[in-house]
């Protein structure tokens, strides 16, 4: 039969506009995803980039610094800094020895409380991220279910048809398309962020355990240990 070729008359919009029930369902759900994904994006960048600038300044003032205490009170300025809260820890534990003992006698504890707090700050940091990775290798999948349901519609269309015409198969391949298409949209940038991301988590949990030894190395000069 003759293949007959049909006016592409129509914009993506109207595509959009005519989409049958199950595949717009499949974009609303991609279109979801990827708004939850980029609003994750968007508050962790901003968490990452706060804690980049206070773990820095926090760093600077607690290398100047001749003691613990003074290293305390400069802490209260730099709350984003996930220094901070390993710091915390490990202060509260050298505070509790040197009230009981008058001195830093039990070390251990004291780099078993640096790395609770370094636990505890990672935890913090990879909050969501799971989402991220989630979203990065479903949405693809999603999007292919999509592919193959608009390949059906157009096979069904061709076949109701009785003619190889494009007017048959057009919304089919279209809807396979679009799917498709806002599938990627919703993969590619979760997974880009989500490396992105992964690294500067290990960035900072690698700082904070090289903070832990300097902590280490200032509570053992103040208090004798």
């Amino acid at each position: 039969m003759p293949f007959v070729l049909v006016p592409a008359d129509l914009s993506l919009w109207d595509l959009i506009g005519n989409l049958r029930p199950v595949p717009l369902v499949i974009i609303i759900l991609l279109l979801l995803f990827s708004l939850y994904s980029w609003t994750i994006v968007f508050s962790k960048s901003s968490v990452f980039s706060r804690a980049r600038k206070d773990n820095r300044n926090f760093l600077r003032a607690f290398r100047k610094a001749n003691n613990l205490q003074s290293v305390a009170v400069a802490s209260e300025q730099f709350t984003a800094a996930p220094l901070v809260a390993v710091f915390d820890f490990g202060y509260g534990e050298v505070e509790r020895q040197v009230k009981q003992r008058g001195a830093l006698i039990n070390k251990a504890a004291v780099e078993r409380s640096l790395q609770l707090g370094i636990s505890e700050e990672v935890t913090k940091l990879e909050q969501n991220m799971s989402w991220l990775a989630t979203i990065a290798s479903v949405s693809p999948f999603i999007g292919l279910f999509g592919t193959v349901w608009g390949i059906i519609d157009a096979f069904q269309g061709l076949g109701n048809a009785g003619s190889a015409s494009l007017r048959a198969v057009a919304p089919g391949i279209s809807e396979a398309l679009i799917t498709t298409a806002v599938g990627l949209a919703a993969a590619i940038p979760a997974a880009i962020f989500y490396n992105l991301f992964g690294t500067r988590i290990k960035e900072i949990g690698t700082r904070m355990e090289d903070f832990a030894i300097e902590f280490q190395n200032l509570a053992e000069r103040d208090f004798g240990g």
